[in-house]
């Protein structure tokens, strides 16, 4: 292995371990725990080592938010692989999504709630972000309907999905109705 192959390994291992004490942090005490210092003092690297990875937070939040997108996305697609049939995709997806929603609070705040200085629906929109939105169009396309555009019903399901997160997470909704809860979904919105 070259020096050059070596440094590229070893940046890439940091920026991980980066990502990694930074979600880690924010899972545990929330995003406003998540400083340079604390992060510099928690990887054992001193705080222009950060910098020379990430300008700031806000791209911090951002590589948690695109680590975030691919993981969701293997998690609904994991799920609707599983399932026979149409309606019980879309019911697995409703389940993988909340379930991701609920077991990585922080990671999904860095993915909707913060501002990690990505763009979402445009052509800059990173890789990761496009791949999630994709996980849900495969399964949600399916059942958009007569005259529906795909993309269109995929966005109000996951407006939905987002909804439901968001106010159980903050206990507007109670959680012991969240299967009742995307029942309705499917059955109304998705009509399968």
């Amino acid at each position: 292995m070259s020096v050059q192959e070596r440094k590229r390994r070893e940046r890439a291992e940091r920026e991980r371990l980066i990502v990694a004490t930074a979600r880690e942090l924010a899972e545990q005490q929330g995003w406003d725990a998540v400083t340079t210092r604390r992060l510099a003092e928690r990887i054992e690297y001193s705080q222009p080592v950060l910098y020379s990875h990430f300008r700031g937070k806000r791209e911090i939040i951002g590589a948690v938010a695109l680590e975030g997108a691919a993981e969701m996305a293997a998690a609904v697609r994991a799920a609707t692989s599983a399932a026979d049939g149409p309606r019980e995709r879309v019911a697995a997806l409703a389940h993988a999504y909340l379930g991701f929603a609920a077991r990585n609070p922080a990671v999904y705040d860095a993915m909707f709630q913060l501002d990690g200085g990505l763009a979402f629906a445009d052509e800059d929109t990173p890789q990761p972000l496009k791949d999630a939105f994709a996980a849900l169009l495969e399964s949600l396309g399916e059942v958009a309907g007569d005259g529906v555009h795909p993309g269109l019903f995929t966005e109000v399901f996951w407006a939905a999905l987002h909804g439901l997160a968001t106010l159980t997470r903050a206990g507007r909704l109670p959680p012991e109705d969240t299967e009742s809860r995307v029942e309705l979904l499917v059955d109304r919105l998705a009509k399968v």
